[in-house]
């Protein structure tokens, strides 16, 4: 039965080549990407910036709608198509391209990168894992899967999976066995429980709503249970993890850890829970929590 740690742990990202937090407060946070600096809000920056003045080349000032809304603002050119990026994963580097998008996200979110390098350390040795990525994305820790074994990468949005297959193409893995599927994501986990599937590793990353393709509603609160107890079927005693990020919810850490223990209470392992997080850059950069997580591993 896996054992649920009550006491929180953080996982903190730092910077690298292609992506840095520079500075972060008063409810804000700027950051670089390659060559471009921009600022986007953040009400987790509750404490003063450091710096003076922040330079940017734009700014996504948000709308007054709480769940969502805002433009961005330029103060320089910034490549409408998006520009090419980088994020090393030993020998195995990947590469994607970044955007300014209508959502305030910039086509990646480098808060994942501890995740992706976590899951990496799961897997070590490995060739042959079967993974699955739900909510895929654009595809950056698909594409850091796939040095260990097949993936299957699943996202409602097809322009999503279309960039992701890009980003493949880019990185130079477009080769590489990976189930590109544009579905919605609780159907789909459904259909591999029925059809008796199993994988070694399932990262999820659900938004707090959403809609698939054939305009299914997705609503956190309501259906991440049943996706949760779904994907722990599609898991064994030999499987190594189950990871879950949560983003911009009224919840904690410790109630998704508790969906995770019920929900694998027939494997062996340890369920643990915490903070997403990404340092600022610098050796006495404070910690800028993203996300709440929970993760299930195998001893």
């Amino acid at each position: 039965m896996a054992r649920l740690q009550t006491q929180p742990i953080i996982l903190a990202g730092q910077g690298w080549d292609d992506y840095g937090l520079i500075d972060c407060g008063d409810g804000r946070k700027l950051e670089r990407y390659g060559p471009h600096r921009f600022i986007r809000p953040d009400t987790q920056a509750l404490w003063a910036p450091r710096l003076e003045r922040w330079k940017s080349d734009g700014e996504f000032v948000p709308g007054s709608d709480e769940d969502g809304g805002g433009r961005w603002q330029f103060a320089n050119p910034v490549p409408r198509d998006g520009w090419p990026l980088t994020w090393p994963n030993g020998e195995d580097t990947v590469r994607f391209t970044a955007q300014c998008t209508p959502f305030r996200h910039l086509g990646f979110f480098p808060d994942m990168a501890p995740v992706w390098g976590w899951m990496g350390e799961q897997l070590a040795g490995r060739s042959d894992a079967q993974t699955m990525n739900l909510f895929g994305y654009t595809g950056v820790g698909t594409l850091a899967l796939s040095k260990y074994g097949p993936v299957t990468h699943v996202d409602a949005s097809k322009k999503s999976v279309a960039q992701a297959r890009a980003n493949a193409a880019l990185s130079g893995m477009e080769g590489r066995p990976v189930r590109w599927i544009v579905d919605d994501a609780a159907k789909f986990t459904a259909r591999e429980v029925r059809r008796g599937r199993r994988y070694d590793g399932i990262i999820l990353d659900p938004p707090k709503f959403g809609r698939g393709p054939e305009g299914e509603v997705w609503r956190l609160e309501d259906h991440l249970p049943g996706l949760v107890h779904d994907c722990a079927k599609l898991l064994d005693s030999d499987s190594r993890f189950l990871f879950l990020t949560v983003y911009a919810v009224r919840m904690s850490s410790l109630a998704i850890a508790g969906l995770l223990a019920e929900a694998c209470a027939d494997l062996p392992g340890v369920v643990e829970h915490g903070d997403l997080a990404v340092q600022e850059d610098g050796l006495e950069g404070r910690l800028l929590p993203t996300a709440i997580f929970a993760r299930w591993r195998r001893d």
